[in-house]
């Protein structure tokens, strides 16, 4: 019998490279999809990194913001902060609107962009009015009276705003119209921080103007500069302070209790009735809610082992999440302090259910290819199969020993492929014992014709396998 009646073994060789290139075929795939999984993974749980326009340089906004920064670095926090350091609040708004900063420290009642969103209070800068009656004469200990006395005495008088920011001026001409005081018969002059003693010496001034935190540094030195300059202040209270935040929202009625500026000798004496603005980390509306809640989760939580090292961080307070409120609240803020901020699992899980479905989907299709890959060896198996089968009628016609020795040789090769076939997966467990039996007829057959022929039967060889 020929090798062509048994079924050539040359196919073995082809059908390994077929198997080593389909291997290299799945691991590139398995290669491929770890990638995409590490990837889309890295995506999701990098650090998010959020510009914050903050200023002016040295101020303690820039100093908080900074300590932020490193606190969120230090401990490997999921947002980072990178500050950006500017001129003052409208510089630091206009590269918000700009999209040159993702956060922005600034005052609530500046210019802000239409889609700026509040994401927490910094603190409450309050309104300190006060005016001065000048000092005693020479001999005298009685101060004499002041001048002003209430907002309504303003008119024909100078006021000292300290401060460059247009906001400062703004506000005032509003508490002015609120009181019913014509702020046009008001004259304001300007000063910046560093001329508080040169403002307290000018003698064309008889009213003076704060905005800041009730422990601003910069409110307490002017208080007690325009005193020794001029005389004790009689602060001025804004007794419109409930009706001026209804109509302006912007803006919160406010107390100053007394003894604030000083406590010997109480400056003010009493209580006064004041205004107040936020001072505030805003953000646009289209910022990532989930980087917004992720840096407000941060900041409340560190807030109070940071204010050890900067006081201002034990100011720090949530904006108001009302759906009225004047400055909305950012989603994302809103999301943690309301408590319905979206789990890990509720945020990705459209994603995960489709990696599922397209896992799902690539193992089908693995399987199909398996099995298209696999359709030239199941055909080999079933032509082994029934040469097998042919085989056995063969062997009884054999005429001498070295042919039955080649058909087992033969025999031999396609067990062998056979054997291929099942490890590759082309075939089952049942198509393995039906061949196994058919090689048993076929053996038994060899050795009934080993007799026939006179020779010696030998064991007749069994498939380990079984």
């Amino acid at each position: 019998m020929s090798s062509s009646d048994l079924g050539p073994t040359s196919g073995l060789a082809r059908r390994r490279r077929k198997r080593k290139d389909y291997s290299l075929l799945v691991l590139a795939a398995g290669i491929f999809l770890f990638g995409v999984a590490a990837g889309g993974l890295y995506y999701i749980l990098r650090p998010v990194t959020l510009r914050v326009a903050v200023g002016p340089p040295g101020s303690d906004d820039q100093k908080l913001v900074q300590a932020l920064a490193q606190t969120f670095a230090r401990d490997g926090s999921a947002v980072r902060l990178t500050p950006v350091t500017t001129d003052g609040a409208t510089e630091s708004i206009a590269l918000l609107a700009d999209k040159k900063a993702d956060l922005a420290v600034a005052r609530g009642d500046l210019n802000l962009p239409t889609d700026a969103q509040s994401v927490a209070i910094l603190r409450k800068n309050v309104v300190v009015l006060w005016s001065v009656a000048g000092l005693p004469p020479k001999g005298s200990k009685k101060s004499p009276a002041p001048k002003i006395k209430e907002l309504g005495d303003l008119p024909g008088h100078r006021v000292g705003v300290i401060g460059r920011t247009k906001a400062n001026v703004a506000l005032l001409r509003v508490i002015l119209t609120e009181s019913g005081v014509n702020p046009d018969k008001v004259a304001i002059t300007q000063f910046a921080t560093d001329q508080i003693a040169e403002m307290a010496r000018d003698p064309a001034i008889e009213a003076f103007m704060a905005v800041g935190p009730l422990d601003s540094k910069i409110t307490i030195e002017a208080i007690a500069a325009t005193a020794k300059a001029k005389g004790e202040p009689r602060f001025l209270p804004i007794e419109i302070s409930e009706t001026l935040a209804k109509k302006h929202p912007l803006y919160e009625a406010e107390e100053i209790p007394g003894s604030t500026f000083s406590p010997l000798p109480a400056r003010p004496a009493d209580k006064i009735d004041t205004v107040s603005v936020n001072h505030l980390i805003v953000a646009p509306k289209s910022l990532s809610e989930s980087a917004v809640a992720g840096f407000v989760r941060q900041l409340f939580t560190v807030r109070q082992v940071l204010a050890k090292e900067v006081p201002a961080a034990a100011k720090i307070e949530q904006p108001d999440t009302d759906k009225d409120a004047a400055l909305p609240a950012h989603q994302g803020a809103a999301a943690y302090i309301d408590g319905n901020e979206r789990t890990f699992l509720e945020k990705y899980s459209d994603y995960l259910w489709g990696a599922v479905l397209a896992l799902s989907g690539l193992g089908s299709g693995g399987a199909w290819l398996r099995h298209y890959w696999n359709r030239d060896e199941r055909e080999q198996y079933a032509e082994h199969r029934d040469n097998l089968l042919a085989a056995i009628a063969k062997v009884r016609l054999a005429q001498s020993p070295d042919e039955l020795t080649e058909m087992q040789r033969e025999v031999d090769g396609m067990l062998r492929e056979s054997l291929d076939c099942y490890d590759d997966g082309a075939i089952e467990e049942g198509d393995l014992a039906a061949i196994g039996l058919v090689l048993d007829q076929f053996h038994h057959a060899v050795a009934d014709r080993r007799i026939a022929m006179g020779l010696a039967a030998p064991e007749p060889a069994r498939m380990r396998a079984m």
